[in-house]
C-alpha cells in the first residue's frame, strides 16, 4: 500500500510541528511548502526531523520546496500560510494580508491536488476557510477548518486544571467562529461521564469558559511575538488522522453550513463526523434559547469577517 502524502503549506511554527507530528504518528510523507524567500527554512525543518526518525524509530519521508508542483497529488492539505497575530492585534487585523496569501495557494491546491481533503488553519480562521472553499470550489465535504478541536482542548485542559483530573476523562464541545465570541457548552460537558456542572461551581465554570474565548489572547500576550502553534498543529493533525484512517470522529470543526442550526452558506464550527468521506456528517445538537443566541452573535461575527473577503 503506498504511503499517504501530505501537503503542508506554511513552513512557519505550525508547519513544522505538523511535520514532526506527521512522522512521529507515521501519518504518510510530508511536504513543507514555503514560499521562495523562505525554502531554506522548510528544508531545514523538514531535513532536522529526518535526521531524528531513526531515534524515533519511524518511518515517513519529509522534504522542503518553494515549488507547489511538489504538492501534486496529495492526500490531505493542511493550510497554514498567513501572519501569526501579535500582541495587540485582532485575528480580524489579519484579514487583508492573509487573504491575499490564501487566494494564492488555494489556486494552485486546486492545480495540483484536485482530490485532498483540506484542513485550514490560518487565521481569521473562518473567513479564511470560506474564502478558500470559494476559490477551490472543492465540495464541502473536503474543506473544513481547524478551530473547534483546539477551543475544545483548551476548554477541557482548563476544566482538568480547576479539577486536578485526566484531561482524558473530559468530554466537552465549543461550538461558534474562531474568537472571542464561540460558544463552548458546558451544559454538555462531562468529567468521567459525570455532569460537569455537578463538579464545579457556577462562578468557575464561568471563568474557565471567559478563559476559553480569550486563550490565543493569553498565549499571543504571553509570547510577545506569535501567536499558538503546539496546540494548533496538534489539533489538525487530529482531524487529519480522523481522515486519513477513516476513524468517524465527532470532532467540532468550521464546516459550511446549509441550513443546520438554521445557518446557510457559511462557515462556523459545529460538531462534524470525520472520516474517510471528510465531513460524512454534520451533528445538530438541540440548543437552549441562550446558547442559541450565543451562536447567533457568534455568526455575526463570522458574516462580518466574510463580507470583508469581497469573495
Amino acid at each position: 500500500m503506498a504511503r499517504k502524502k501530505i501537503a503542508l503549506i506554511g513552513g512557519g511554527q505550525i508547519g513544522g510541528i505538523l511535520a514532526l507530528l506527521v512522522a512521529q504518528k507515521e501519518l504518510g510523507d510530508a511536504v513543507l511548502f514555503d514560499i521562495p524567500e523562505k525554502e531554506g527554512v522548510a528544508k531545514g525543518k523538514t531535513l532536522d526531523i529526518m535526521e531524528g526518525t531513526p531515534l524515533m524509530g519511524v518511518d515517513s519521508n519529509l522534504s522542503g520546496t518553494s515549488n507547489y508542483e511538489d504538492i501534486k497529488g496529495a492526500d490531505v492539505v493542511i493550510v497554514t500560510a498567513g501572519l501569526p497575530r501579535k500582541p495587540g492585534m485582532s485575528r480580524e487585523d489579519l484579514l487583508d494580508v492573509n487573504i491575499k496569501i490564501m487566494s494564492s495557494v488555494a489556486e494552485n491546491v486546486k492545480k495540483y491536488c484536485p482530490d485532498a481533503f483540506c484542513i485550514i488553519v490560518t487565521n481569521p480562521l473562518d473567513a479564511m476557510v470560506y474564502s478558500f472553499k470559494k476559490i477551490t470550489g472543492f465540495p464541502k465535504n473536503r474543506v473544513v477548518g481547524m478551530a473547534g478541536v483546539l477551543d475544545t482542548g483548551r476548554f477541557k485542559s482548563f476544566v482538568a486544571m480547576e479539577l486536578g483530573v485526566s484531561a482524558e476523562d473530559v468530554a466537552a464541545t465549543v461550538l461558534g467562529g474562531h474568537g472571542p465570541t464561540m460558544v463552548p457548552l458546558p451544559r454538555l460537558a462531562t468529567v468521567g461521564g459525570v455532569p460537569l456542572t455537578e463538579l464545579i461551581s457556577d462562578e468557575k465554570l464561568e471563568a474557565i469558559v471567559t478563559r476559553t474565548r480569550k486563550a490565543g489572547t493569553e498565549i499571543v500576550g504571553l509570547l510577545g511575538n506569535g501567536s499558538a502553534f503546539f496546540s494548533p498543529a496538534i489539533s489538525a493533525i487530529e482531524m487529519a488522522e480522523a481522515y486519513l484512517k477513516d476513524k468517524k470522529r465527532i470532532l467540532p470543526c468550521a464546516c459550511l453550513l446549509e441550513g443546520e442550526y438554521g445557518i446557510d452558506g457559511y462557515y462556523i464550527g459545529v460538531p462534524a463526523l470525520l472520516g474517510s468521506g471528510g465531513v460524512e456528517k454534520i451533528i445538530e445538537i438541540k440548543l437552549t434559547d441562550e446558547e442559541k443566541e450565543m451562536l447567533m452573535n457568534s455568526l455575526e461575527a463570522v458574516k462580518k469577517a466574510v463580507a470583508e473577503t469581497k469573495l
